[in-house]
């Protein structure tokens, strides 16, 4: 069998425990052939967050927090069947999780602050308005004696 290419890394030099992986093959409804009713082509990966000790306590926190929906008792299960090989459907789940990990772990953004207008801005804003208002009221057919 050939090998599987690398960690995958989540982020930093933190990646996927290889240890802690479960894969599981069935058959692919995706592309394939004659061929693709007697191979197990679809892959599909779980990986026990709940339980895992291969993440900071801190990242772990948040990716159970924001992967609450996806989560069945504690496991991320990830599926790929879009290639005809197993080994490509592995590497495809494989990253997929990684990159699933990845954006669940990640820092919140900054709270953003607002900015004031500055007041020339606005100055500026109701001077046009105001000359636009005098543009369109000269159009009107009132003051013609």
């Amino acid at each position: 069998m050939e090998h599987m290419s690398g960690p995958y890394v989540i982020r930093g030099s933190v990646s996927l425990p290889e240890a802690e992986l479960m894969w599981r093959f069935s058959r692919s409804s995706g592309p394939g052939g004659q061929h693709v009713n007697t191979s197990d082509s679809q892959v599909e990966l779980r990986f026990d967050l709940a339980r895992t000790e291969a993440l900071p306590p801190v990242w772990k926190e948040r990716a159970l927090q924001r992967l609450a929906g996806r989560l069945v008792d504690g496991v991320v299960s990830v599926r790929a069947s879009e290639h005809r090989s197993q080994w490509r459907n592995r590497e495809a789940a494989a990253v997929r999780l990684a990159a699933l990990l990845a954006e669940a772990s990640a820092p919140p953004p900054k709270p953003r602050r607002p900015s004031r207008i500055p007041r020339g801005i606005n100055e500026r804003r109701l001077r046009e308005k105001k000359q636009r208002a005098e543009t369109k009221r000269g159009r009107s057919g009132r003051d013609w004696s």
